[in-house]
């Protein structure tokens, strides 16, 4: 349990302040003098306190260079004064606020242990922070009034405070950037939650903040809530089928469906670059996708068994009273038989089992048919010959029918799925120029820091602290160079995560349709894949190539 005034533990909550805030408040009271400085010592310490990577064993080497690149990543900074009293000139000359910051941020010359002292604390505020801002706020009212401050009326208050106190929230609401995790995505209040608990949690057992893994436990948390969130929503779409319903509405309703989920989990989901939660939501969906079109099957069978039950009780009874074993009783039971055929065809929405059910009932007729063949007496031999050739011919020709009903289904369910992956690269292809452009915005306030920094150190002199920034803004904009060439990176994720979403989606539906046990015997399946990697990758690349920026 932390306890008020202890340093250790204060320094413990500016370190969090630091990394879970967008724009720093520091509370100062007076003047901005050296005392007041020295009593923000806990910025000389964030370097012990805050990693950006995960601790290695060049860790000593890479201290340097970490801490150059807290600009990248910490909050603006506010030194807020309190109870104001002097005037804001120096040497003869007024001033702005952020100007007395300024002038109470400047570095001395020398090396001696003293000046390193004094400006230390200075220079990891100029070094740290992208950007520094002061307010200063006189006293809110006279002696007599502030024993009892919290009962006063807004009227009762000086107007040179009211003037500061809306200057400040102006620039607070108004003009304060909202929080960012490391790459450059904006926190929710929800995520902020979360953050906070994993960087209590770590600070708690006694190890020191690390943002890449903060960002990386934070993203697991939100990627698994996301294919969670995704999932239900395609869940949720699909409710509006109605069972049976043919392949093509079915493939409509779950492309409709799961475009949406996509969409709800790109919104959602960050630092997915193996695409490793994305395969999980089209694993879901699939999965489910899967139990649905079971469920779809098992409605369309039995209204097809219902229906042709319906539509040969008649025959049936005939059958069991002998009525078709007579001279010319095949004739009339294949007319009756023909006519049941005729009214089942005419029936609307029976399903994708609906050729299926109506082979079986050919199948289990056959039997009986023959029966009733060898019993007519008006056929001749020859008659008889005839007519079983027309029975086997009927019953290849609705077996026929059945394969080309597969083959359409498949082959709409290929389709769907190939427009529906190109609309997955699509949807990639911009949140990775989204998260580009963030990570971007992230590097250009960085290098703009520095080189205000860079600057200001020139006029004053400091011209070996200059070089030392110019090689930390060096060393920043080769990763800003890194970050522009992503081309080749991105195309082998979008055909990496392409394949993996296809195989484990696409094959798994064309399955079900097809009736293959192994998909890879399926040359139309092994071919779709090839093509839609290919041509589908190369086309994100080319895309990449002309978005990427050139500077």
């Amino acid at each position: 349990m932390p306890i008020m005034g202890d340093s250790q533990n204060d320094g413990w909550i500016f370190c969090l302040a630091v990394l879970l805030s967008s724009t720093l408040v520091y509370n100062g009271k007076g003047v901005i003098d050296n005392d007041a400085v020295e009593k923000l010592h806990y910025v000389t310490e964030i370097a012990e306190q805050i990693k950006i990577r995960s601790p290695s064993a060049g860790a000593d080497e890479e201290e340097e260079v970490e801490d150059s690149e807290f600009v990248c990543f910490f909050p603006s900074f506010v030194w807020a004064v309190r109870d104001f009293t002097l005037e804001l000139v120096i040497n003869g000359k007024k001033v702005t606020e952020d100007e007395y910051l300024d002038f109470a941020l400047q570095l001395k010359k020398g090396l001696t242990k003293k000046v390193s002292e004094y400006n230390l604390p200075r220079e990891c505020i100029r070094r740290y922070f992208p950007s520094r801002k002061c307010f200063v706020f006189p006293s809110p009212t006279s002696s007599e009034n502030m024993t009892h401050l919290e009962s006063l009326q807004e009227q009762d208050l000086a107007p040179g405070f009211l003037e500061a106190t809306d200057h400040f929230c102006e620039y607070i609401f108004v003009k304060s950037d909202v929080k960012k995790l490391k790459g450059g995505r904006r926190v929710t209040g929800k995520m902020l939650g979360q953050l906070a608990q994993i960087y209590v949690d770590t600070i708690s057992s006694g190890n020191v903040a690390c943002l890449d893994n903060a960002v990386v436990t934070l993203a697991n948390l939100e990627n698994q809530a996301a294919v969670e969130e995704a999932l239900q929503v395609y869940k949720n779409g699909m409710k509006e089928v109605k069972f049976p319903v043919s392949v093509y509405d079915f493939t409509i309703k779950h492309q409709k469906s799961r475009s949406l989920a996509t969409f709800k989990f790109m919104e959602r989901s960050f630092e997915d670059n193996k695409g490793e939660y994305l395969k999980k939501l089209v694993e879901a969906i699939n999965v489910y996708c899967v139990t649905l079109m079971n469920e779809n099957e098992m409605t369309s069978e039995k209204k097809c068994r219902e229906l042709l039950k319906d539509l040969s009780h008649d025959m049936i009874e005939r059958l069991k009273n002998g009525e078709y074993i007579k001279c010319g009783g095949y004739e009339v039971y294949s007319s009756d038989r023909d006519a049941i055929i005729t009214k089942y065809h005419r029936e609307p929405d029976k399903g994708v089992m609906a050729e299926a059910v109506l082979n079986e009932f050919f199948n289990e007729r056959g039997p009986e048919a023959n029966s009733i063949l060898q019993a007519d007496k008006k056929l001749t031999e020859n008659d008889r010959k005839i007519q079983e050739e027309k029975e086997k011919a009927a019953l290849l020709e609705q077996k026929h029918r059945e394969e080309e009903e597969k083959q359409t289904e498949s082959h709409q369910m290929m389709q769907a799925e190939k427009e529906r992956m190109e609309e997955i690269m699509r949807q990639m292809q911009e949140k990775i120029n989204k998260e580009m452009e963030e990570q971007l915005e992230e590097m250009h306030r960085a290098l703009d820091s520095k080189l205000r920094e860079q600057e200001a150190l020139l006029k004053k002199g400091f011209k070996e602290k200059a070089e030392h920034i110019e090689e930390e803004r060096k060393n920043l904009e080769e990763q800003h160079e890194e970050k522009n060439d992503f081309k080749n990176t991105a195309y082998k994720m979008c055909c990496d995560v392409a394949k993996g979403v296809l195989a484990n989606g696409l094959q798994m539906q064309i399955m079900k349709m097809c009736g293959y046990t192994n998909l890879s015997s399926s040359p139309a399946a092994d071919d779709l894949l090839t093509v839609f990697i290919k041509t589908v990758g190369q086309k994100v690349y080319q895309t990449f190539q002309e978005a990427s920026p050139k500077d």
